[in-house]
C-alpha cells in the first residue's frame, strides 16, 4: 500500500487572488503531492487547500505554502468573518493510507519546528499532536484570535511549543497537528441574523454553552451533537447567515444529521434551512451515508452515484455553488 498523508492548511487571504495563487503554485512545485482542491471565501478572507502526497513530500509541501503566505499574507491588515490567529492558521496532517497517527504527529512536529526556526512564526500544537489536554481543542488555542494574541503568548501557560515567547506582528501564529478527516460543513438559513445562527450552533455543538446561576456558579449545558463543532457567521455576498460546522468524525455525527438538527433548531426559532456547503473534500462514504438516508425504503439496486446525487439535492450543496462530485469527493480526486 503506498504511504498517502493529506494536508488541509487554512490561510487567512480569501480574496486577493494572485496571494491565492502563489501559495498553490507553492504546493504545486513539490514532487510526489497532488493539489486537490483550493477554496477561498471571501467573506471569510481565508482560503482552504487541500492537498495529498508521500509523508516527507507533504510535509515539504506545507513548509514551502507556510513560507510563501508569510511572505505575502500582512496580517496586521486583516479582517475577516472566520476566528483567525495567523496568515497560516492551521496545519493539520491526516493518514489517508498506509500511514499511522504517530506518523502524521511526526510530521507535524518536524514542520512546526522547522516553520519556528526558519520563518520566526510561533508554532502550536493540537488534537493527536497536543502536547497538554488544553491545547488539543484548537479553540482553545485561537482564543483571543490574531488581536490577542500579543499578550497571550507572553502568558507562560501559553508559550509556544515552537519558536520563541516573541509575537511575530506579519504573521502571527500557526496551529499544526493531527487528526482524522475533518468535514468543515456548513448550513445555509433563511435569515441574515447572525446571532440567531450562533443561537443554533449552540444548541447544537458538543461543547454547548456555560451559563452562570444567580449565585455565580457556572454550569455547562452540552449540545445535541457529539464530535461536532459549531458557530454562527454570515456570508455577505450572498446576505445569509450559516451555521459553521466542523464534523470531527462523520461516523459519529454523518452530514444529513447535522443538517436535520440545524433544521429542527432553526424552526423552533421561526426560521429554515435552505442549502448547505461543503468546504474542501469530503469522503464519498458520508455522502453515501446521507443518500441512503434521503432514498425512500421501497427502491432497490440504487448505484452509488445515485445515493450521492440524491444527497446532493436533500442536502442542498449546490445553492451557493455547484457542487461536483468528480471536483469534491476526496477518492475521485486523488
Amino acid at each position: 500500500m503506498n504511504k498517502l498523508v493529506e494536508c488541509v492548511p487554512n490561510f487567512s487571504e480569501g480574496r486577493d487572488v494572485k496571494i491565492i495563487e502563489a501559495i498553490s503554485d507553492s504546493i504545486r512545485s513539490v514532487q510526489n503531492v497532488k493539489l486537490l482542491s483550493v477554496e477561498p471565501d471571501k467573506d471569510y478572507n481565508r482560503t482552504v487547500v487541500t492537498f495529498v502526497g508521500e509523508p516527507e513530500a507533504v510535509k515539504e509541501a506545507a513548509f514551502r505554502a507556510t513560507k510563501t503566505a508569510a511572505e505575502l499574507i500582512d496580517m496586521t491588515k486583516h479582517k475577516g468573518e472566520h476566528p483567525r490567529m495567523g496568515a497560516t492558521d492551521v496545519v493539520p496532517f491526516i493518514p489517508i493510507s498506509g500511514v499511522t497517527m504517530d506518523d502524521c504527529v511526526k510530521l507535524s512536529h518536524e514542520f512546526g519546528k522547522r516553520a519556528a526556526n526558519e520563518l520566526h512564526i510561533p508554532i502550536y500544537l493540537y488534537e493527536e499532536a497536543a502536547q497538554t489536554a488544553e491545547r488539543r481543542n484548537l479553540a482553545n488555542i485561537r482564543k483571543g484570535e490574531y488581536e490577542g494574541f500579543s499578550s497571550k503568548i507572553s502568558d507562560p501557560q501559553w508559550k509556544p511549543d515552537y519558536g520563541s515567547v516573541v509575537f511575530n506582528p506579519k504573521s502571527g501564529a500557526t496551529v499544526t497537528g493531527a487528526r482524522v478527516f475533518l468535514i468543515a460543513y456548513n448550513v445555509n438559513l433563511t435569515t441574515n441574523n447572525k446571532d440567531i445562527a450562533h443561537e443554533i450552533a449552540l444548541r447544537i455543538r458538543e461543547s454547548g454553552r456555560t451559563i452562570k446561576k444567580e449565585n455565580g456558579e457556572s454550569i455547562k449545558i452540552p449540545g445535541s451533537l457529539k464530535a461536532v463543532k459549531a458557530m454562527g457567521v454570515m456570508l455577505e455576498r450572498f446576505d445569509i447567515a450559516q451555521v459553521s460546522i466542523n464534523l470531527n468524525n462523520f461516523n459519529i455525527t454523518p452530514p444529513h444529521v447535522a443538517f436535520e438538527e440545524v433544521r429542527k433548531e432553526a424552526q423552533k426559532l421561526g426560521m429554515n434551512v435552505t442549502g448547505s456547503e461543503v468546504v474542501g473534500l469530503i469522503p464519498k462514504e458520508a455522502l453515501l451515508i446521507a443518500g441512503k438516508y434521503y432514498t425512500p425504503n421501497h427502491f432497490s439496486n440504487i448505484k452509488e452515484e445515485e445515493y450521492i446525487a440524491r444527497a446532493i439535492e436533500a442536502l442542498g450543496l449546490s445553492q451557493l455553488e455547484r457542487f461536483d462530485p468528480k471536483k469534491k469527493i476526496i477518492e475521485y480526486m486523488i
